[in-house]
């Protein structure tokens, strides 16, 4: 979601540090989303809990309407009626901040997130060729093998940023394999992507927003590059597959397929990221739970989902109405957006009881969590970030009895892809 706002500055607005330079709300009553109040990027959950509990479904000064509680949130995702492209936006700001948006914007990224049926079901169809339980068993190996040599060199600093010496660049160089992708500046390809997926921020700033327009303009070049290498190049990769499918007659355009494969660099790379990351941060602020990990070892899959419900890598989605919408007593109009908050539904107690707000790595119905969406527009990478998390964590906490944090992590600022940019580890 990218939305853009104007606000009033007030001297009682909280500024935020990082993140996207979106312009700060002014101070709201119980309930009301306000990213900007004190402490909400080390916690944002208590916030969440007041909108649960005071306005579950709430139509936001920002144009949106926010979703909150399980059971509705749920509704939402799995309702194939609503939309999730923003041309179905009706006449209004959300509107015309959209099509301000892609005015002057040079690239236009159709992926399976922005699409709804038949282009939905056809892009779905032909990505998820790769995605079966077979192909990601396959890949384990790969991944066991980069998780050891990070390791490795963990153990010889004795103290790392886990982000980068693990969380980081393990599935970069994962999804890079799928791809089959040819040698390139990954340097910078990282750089761009982090400055890419701002734009599923909420975005004021207009500097801000001329940077994820360059990026775009590079990172399509980029991936040109790349598809043109791999067709003189074919392999046995997705990148081969995607091609060889636009070329049989699947009617997958050159900009669907640079789509694609950003989609794949953002949503694979980003998400797991802030899965291993915030796993991780979880795991070790919570002693007994590390104790009940280290002593059981076979917990590590529920574990993961227990991870993904406590602090969910992506926080937020969006629906857009096509028509009249009833969602917890409110009637939403035709062309409005909804947001369903992921994070705070997965903290709902009402579903995960009273201690919904309590890491436990043997939860029984940890996997109810909605950090991968629901529906029609599940992640098709669901099976392939578990599959990451489960050995990357498992491996980290098997390796180093004396794994602890050593110093304060730092979040990154952002509301939506919520993550650390440092986690200090010693091991």
């Amino acid at each position: 979601m990218t939305v853009t706002t104007e606000t009033t500055k007030t001297t009682q607005e909280i500024e935020k540090p990082q993140g996207t330079g979106m312009p700060s709300l002014p101070p709201m009553p119980p309930g009301v989303f306000n990213p900007f109040q004190p402490g909400f990027d080390e916690n944002p959950y208590d916030h969440y809990r007041e909108m649960r509990d005071f306005q579950p479904v709430q139509r936001h000064p920002m144009g949106v309407w926010f979703v909150s509680r399980h059971a509705e949130v749920s509704t939402i995702l799995r309702d194939a009626r609503l939309s999730v492209s923003e041309l179905n936006l009706g006449d209004g700001p959300m509107r015309d901040q959209y099509e301000a948006l892609i005015a002057d914007a040079p690239v236009k990224l159709v992926t399976i997130m922005n699409t709804d049926p038949p282009d939905h079901t056809r892009l779905r169809s032909l990505v998820g060729k790769v995605f079966t339980p077979r192909s990601i068993a396959a890949l384990e190996p790969m991944v066991a093998q980069h998780v050891d040599a990070a390791l490795d060199r963990i153990a010889d600093a004795g103290s790392v940023n886990l982000i980068e010496a693990l969380a980081f660049p393990l599935p970069f160089a994962v999804i890079s394999a799928m791809l089959g992708m040819p040698e390139t500046d990954h340097k910078r390809l990282l750089e761009l992507t982090e400055t890419l997926v701002m734009a599923l921020e909420p975005v004021g700033d207009p500097q801000v927003m001329k940077a994820i327009v360059r990026a775009e303009v590079a990172l399509d070049a980029m991936m040109r590059e790349a598809i043109a290498w791999k067709r003189n190049n074919p392999g046995d990769d997705l990148l081969t597959a995607l091609i060889q499918a636009e070329q049989h007659g699947d009617l997958l355009t050159d900009d669907e397929l640079v789509s694609q494969i950003l989609l794949l660099y953002v949503a694979g790379h980003h998400t797991t990221v802030n899965l291993i990351g915030n796993g991780v941060t979880a795991l070790l602020r919570h002693p007994d739970q590390h104790a009940l990990l280290r002593s059981n070892p076979d917990l590590i899959g529920n574990a993961v989902e227990e991870f993904l419900r406590y602090d969910s890598p992506i926080h937020q989605t969006r629906r857009i109405t096509l028509a009249p919408y009833q969602v917890g007593g409110h009637e939403i109009p035709a062309g409005e957006m909804m947001i369903a908050c992921l994070g705070a539904a997965n903290r709902d107690e009402r579903v995960f009881g009273p201690d919904a707000d309590m890491l436990k790595i043997d939860r029984e119905h940890a996997r109810q969590h909605v950090s991968f969406s629901l529906g029609p527009h599940h992640c098709l990478g669901s099976a392939l970030g578990r599959m990451e998390g489960r050995v990357a964590i498992g491996r980290l906490v098997s390796r180093f009895p004396k794994l602890a944090l050593s110093g304060p992590v730092r979040w990154n600022g952002r509301m939506n892809l919520r993550g650390a940019t440092e986690i200090p580890i010693s091991v």
